[in-house]
Order: structure tokens, then C-alpha cells, then sequence
């Protein structure tokens, strides 16, 4: 009888919460969620409004729980589950809605910076217009720092701010310390996620994580330590994401199936100064990798002098797809330093032909050790001149700042910000300097040195 009742207590799911309130706040773009505590026992919780997710721990019940990430004037459904003894009960879904009043202001805002952008631009073109005019106004003089910097004026720019050993580049630096500081990164903090994490300080932010599909019965199983980071073009043009550790090269081959990239940008050696950096997540022959569901193959290699460019072919066996992934693996960036511009400029016009000429798909996956210092600085070039060929100007201060908003700590230290301004420096040098030339194309596997046949033909049999 003692045992028959010892069942029934184990084998009991916890009560559900009541979801007793759901504010708007942070002008429409969040909610503050609370909720009742449930009878009998409970351990934690997990939270899910539209599509962001958090965990909290036992004591969070009665507590306002703040939600962030959301967009103003919508209409959102918002669960709580109850976590006892391994089991979970979900609560009555309620609607939070988000104010309009985040949309209306950004609105005014909006047009207001309009009109002086329109009214700086009139000022700035009538004042170069003007011949013999010894010279113009510096806009890092009206904005207090630079923003947009015209292609002509940027090496003017680079030259004042290296004065007085890199003087002005310090005070721009400093000025993108705290940005982004303080948003939630409640999941990534969770205690199944904190050893998925390669060092404490580099946390993605809730809003802006990656977020895998939940497998079944394994809670934190939807996270990995990546972000969505914004481009010229989207706010999700690129993912920046840690070097995978050993215990999580299967998320990290999931996130790509998921997401569909076709892209990878490796940034770092695994080993460097006698330190492991990053797992070696790719096979290092014709013998596939097995993570769960999807089965990796090498399908071609080609080795230069600074990088190595590889074709992977990866095979979802539940659902016999495939999906054709190339990585482009940069090997000359010193541990702790910057590398030479001219070599990474020639590996960033392979890299850019590449993505322009396969658009289709997810957005490329770009990672180095922590995902965020060789990471952020290659990010950053390629969108700065993306935009110095699109419109003539480009804003490095003010993209790292919205890069920051995102991941923290991206470009991450001063030498990265300065060797940025000198890579776009060298590239308008370049460019004024050489007549156009054909650049090296990959066109397909057949032109790599290394063919891996036999492992395609395998995964075509298998599919």
C-alpha cells in the first residue's frame, strides 16, 4: 500500500498557473507578465509570449517577469507552463496586446530626422558645390561623432582620428562601451544552457537569439548561442554564433538546417597559443559526421594560402533532404591581434561573390571562438562596403553601435575598431588604384582540388 502511494505522489502533473495580468510596457515594445503560484508543488516555470520564450525558477510566481523583443501595436498569445518532478501543465492562453504609443512617437521621430537629414544634405551639397572653397565642415564637428562619412572624406577621417596614437578612434570606441548593456538574456543564463555557453561574459540576447525547434521532453534544447544580426538590406542578414563545443556540434548543424544556410565563415583556428577555440565540427575525410538526425559529408576542399574554402553536403536521414553548405575557413588572423588588410580584403571579395551569387537561402552563419571580435569586424566590412558601393558614404561608428544592439561586445576591442577604418581605407585605395580585373570564381564542386566523390555518391544513395 506505501508503495501504490508513493506512485500517485511521483506520478501527479503540478497544477497550472492562472496568468493573472499582462501590461504593455517599454512603449509597445514588451509586456510585463505575472502569474498566480499554482497548488501543490512546483519547481520552475517556462513562458512563452508569441515567439519569445524564458524560464524562471520557483520563486518568480506573483512576480512581474518582463518580456522584451515584442513590436508595438500587436496582439500576442502568452502561456505559462508549470515544471514539477519532470512533468509540465500549461495554463489557459491569454492575450497580451502592446501599445500603439512606441509606433506613434517612432513615427514623429521618424519624420523629424527626415527632415533634418534632407535639410544636413541641402547644407552639405551647396557647401562642396562652392569652388575653390578650402574645405569643408567636418560632420564627426556637427554630430559629435561621425555617422555617414563620404567615400572622398574618409581618409581625412582615418588620419584625424589616428592623431595623438589613434586618439580619435579611443573616444569613438569608448562611446560603444555600454551599449546594449542591460537586456534580458534570461535563456541563455538558464541552468541547462550555461554549459553551452564558451565564455560567461559573450551571452546572446533573448530578443535577438537563435531559437532552435524544441525536441521533446529536453528543456533548453531550443538554444544555441547565436544571434540574428542586421545588415544594409534586413535586420536578420547575417547570424553571428560562438565556435561550437563538443557538446554542441549538433545544435550548431541543426541551426544551419534550420535556418538553410548555405554559408559559413570560420574566423578561427581550433587550437591557438596551445588553446582549444573551437571544436573541429566538420569531417576530416570521406567519412561522414553523425549529429542525431542529419549525417555531414566533406564534399570538396580547396586550400590557399590564407584560407581554405570547403564544400559540405548535409543529409537530413529522417526527411531525405539535402542541403549544400559551403565554408569559407580564414586561417591568418593572429590570436590575440589583427591580420594584414590585403589578405582579408582578397578573402572577403571571394566571400561577397559567393553570397551575391546565391541568394536564396538562410543568412550566412559568420563565427570565430566567442562570435563576436573577429566576428563583428568581418561583419562590419562587409556591410560598410557594401554601402560605400551602393551610395558613395559609409557609417562604421554607427553600424558597430547597431551591431552592439544586437550581441554584445561586437568588434570587441579598440584594435579591431581601428583595423576596421583601415581595411576600408585599404580597399578605397585599391579601388583607385587598379583597373577592374576578373576575380577568381568557384563555380561549382568540380573546380575544387579536392573531390570528394564517393561521398556524394553515398548520400545520393542514401537519398
Amino acid at each position: 500500500m506505501r508503495h501504490s502511494s508513493l506512485w500517485l505522489v511521483l506520478g501527479t502533473a503540478p497544477d497550472p498557473v492562472t496568468i493573472t495580468s499582462c501590461v504593455s510596457t517599454s512603449g509597445g515594445y514588451g509586456v510585463i507578465l505575472t502569474w498566480s503560484c499554482p497548488s501543490g508543488g512546483y519547481e520552475a516555470f517556462e513562458w512563452e509570449v508569441g515567439g519569445q520564450r524564458g524560464s524562471q525558477d520557483g520563486s518568480s510566481c506573483g512576480k512581474d517577469v518582463s518580456v522584451l523583443g515584442l513590436g508595438p501595436a500587436q496582439s500576442y498569445p502568452a502561456t505559462v507552463t508549470t515544471i514539477s518532478n519532470g512533468m509540465r501543465a500549461s495554463s489557459v492562453p491569454e492575450t497580451c496586446s502592446t501599445e500603439s504609443a512606441g509606433v506613434i512617437a517612432g513615427a514623429i521621430v521618424g519624420v523629424l530626422l527626415f527632415l533634418i537629414l534632407v535639410g544636413l544634405l541641402i547644407f552639405f551639397l551647396k557647401k562642396r558645390n562652392k569652388k575653390h572653397q578650402e574645405k569643408a565642415v567636418p560632420r564627426d564637428l556637427v554630430f559629435g561623432f561621425p555617422e555617414d562619412i563620404l567615400a572622398q572624406d574618409f581618409a581625412d577621417h582615418v588620419r584625424r582620428n589616428e592623431k595623438d596614437s589613434n586618439c580619435g578612434f579611443a573616444e569613438e570606441y569608448q562611446q560603444l562601451a555600454l551599449e546594449g548593456h542591460g537586456q534580458s538574456q534570461m535563456v541563455a543564463l538558464a541552468p541547462e544552457n550555461k554549459a553551452k555557453n564558451r565564455y560567461r561574459n559573450v551571452l546572446p540576447y533573448d530578443w535577438s537569439r537563435v531559437p532552435l525547434e524544441l525536441i521533446h521532453e529536453e528543456p533548453g534544447s531550443d538554444y544555441i548561442n547565436a544571434s540574428f544580426m542586421p545588415g544594409l538590406w534586413s535586420p536578420r542578414e547575417f547570424i553571428a554564433a560562438q565556435g561550437p563545443l563538443p557538446q554542441t556540434v549538433g545544435d550548431f548543424w541543426r541551426m544551419v538546417w534550420e535556418q538553410q544556410s548555405h554559408t559559413l565563415v570560420m574566423l578561427t583556428n581550433c587550437m591557438e597559443s596551445g588553446r582549444v577555440k573551437c571544436e573541429h565540427y566538420w569531417p576530416l575525410d570521406a567519412q561522414p559526421c553523425t549529429h542525431g538526425d542529419l549525417q555531414v559529408a566533406l564534399v570538396g576542399e580547396e586550400v590557399m594560402e590564407n584560407w581554405t574554402v570547403r564544400d559540405l553536403q548535409l543529409l537530413h536521414m529522417e526527411e531525405r533532404k539535402t542541403l549544400s553548405v559551403r565554408q569559407f575557413h580564414y586561417l591568418a588572423w593572429p590570436d590575440h591581434g589583427v591580420p594584414q588588410p590585403d589578405p582579408l580584403l582578397a578573402f572577403w571579395k571571394v566571400l561577397r561573390q559567393w553570397l551575391d551569387q546565391t541568394s536564396e537561402g538562410g543568412p550566412p552563419i559568420v563565427h570565430c571562438s566567442a562570435g563576436v571580435g573577429r566576428t563583428g569586424t568581418l561583419i562590419a566590412l562587409d556591410v560598410l562596403l557594401q554601402q560605400l558601393e551602393c551610395e558613395g558614404l559609409l557609417g562604421p561608428f554607427s553600424f558597430v553601435r547597431k551591431m552592439r544592439e544586437s550581441r554584445p561586445l561586437m568588434v570587441q576591442t579598440e584594435a579591431q575598431y581601428v583595423f576596421l577604418h583601415q581595411c576600408i581605407l585599404r580597399f578605397l585605395q585599391q579601388s583607385a588604384l587598379a583597373p577592374a580585373q576578373p576575380e577568381a570564381t568557384y563555380e561549382n564542386v568540380a573546380s575544387l582540388i579536392y573531390e570528394n566523390v564517393a561521398a556524394i555518391q553515398a548520400q545520393e544513395l542514401e537519398v
